[in-house]
């Protein structure tokens, strides 16, 4: 008897290990040609435990694509198998046209139809935002990849869309990751949160200060992920301090002037 009461709760902890869905959203400022193997492996190491990794800032030119090519290899050299898709260049007037990129593992979700840059409002938001729909267990969620305008360019001006977006798409269980480039306390994500929709991060900075003052090393409060409590179970967050790995900022600015943002999830 004793052994069958283990070998269940075996069972559910292992069913409730594969229902759980790590994702990483991190803006790895110009991945591309400009990262070498060194930036590169760490950022492997760093994203290595998480099952979904969204990626923004990924150079539209030549050397983006083959640096996030070259992450998944790594990747995959470390045990596990990935795969990853690479959005075309965002097609808005931006000062700065770029790609996003979502790599995954295979045993634990499954891509489900192609990924796709959002097409309705691309006139509306420079660098629209790029979909993937992932399944695990029999149940999906969709990822919204986004990176928007600087601050300075008044990002608000594109967020203001989002709003339209579950009503797009009625029958995807979205989520936004990214970097906003704006606070979630702005009004503009008053709309998505009389939706249901509850920011992971409240009041936490994301950006490297150019130096630290003391202790306090980050600048501002960019990167977020939203979803609805009543689609995904948070289980666990938060944010990844690799800067503190360096000797000086500097040298954690090589890799990303962005830390890391993380989710941990049920689908109820």
């Amino acid at each position: 008897m004793k052994n069958i009461t283990g070998y269940l709760l075996l069972l559910l902890i292992t069913f409730q290990s594969f229902s759980q869905v790590k994702i990483i959203s991190w803006n790895v400022e110009n991945l591309g040609k400009s990262k070498s193997q060194s930036t590169l492996n760490f950022i492997a190491n760093t994203v290595n435990n998480y099952d979904v990794i969204a990626i923004q800032e990924v150079v539209a030119g030549y050397g983006g694509a083959q640096a996030v090519a070259q992450l998944v290899n790594l990747l995959n050299q470390k045990g596990t198998k990935w795969d990853y898709r690479i959005s075309d260049p965002t097609s808005g007037n931006s000062y700065k046209r770029e790609r996003y990129a979502f790599i995954w593992k295979t045993n634990k979700v499954k891509l489900k139809g192609d990924a796709w840059l959002e097409k309705k409002y691309n006139l509306e938001i420079d660098r629209e935002p790029y979909f993937a729909t992932f399944e695990t267990n029999k149940k999906k969620f969709t990822l919204v990849n986004f990176h928007a305008i600087t601050k300075s360019k008044q990002p608000e001006t594109e967020i203001k869309y989002f709003k339209f977006l579950p009503a797009e798409y009625p029958d995807l269980n979205l989520v936004f990751a990214g970097d906003f480039n704006c606070p979630e306390s702005h009004t503009v994500f008053n709309p998505l949160k009389k939706m249901g929709y509850s920011s992971m991060l409240k009041k936490e900075k994301t950006t490297l200060k150019q130096k630290c003052k003391e202790d306090n090393c980050l600048a501002s409060e960019f990167d977020n992920i939203f979803y609805k409590p009543n689609t995904l179970k948070h289980i666990n967050s938060g944010t990844i301090l690799f800067f503190k790995k360096f000797e000086s900022l500097q040298e954690a600015r090589k890799i990303s002037d962005h830390i890391p943002i993380w989710f941990e999830f049920s689908l109820n």
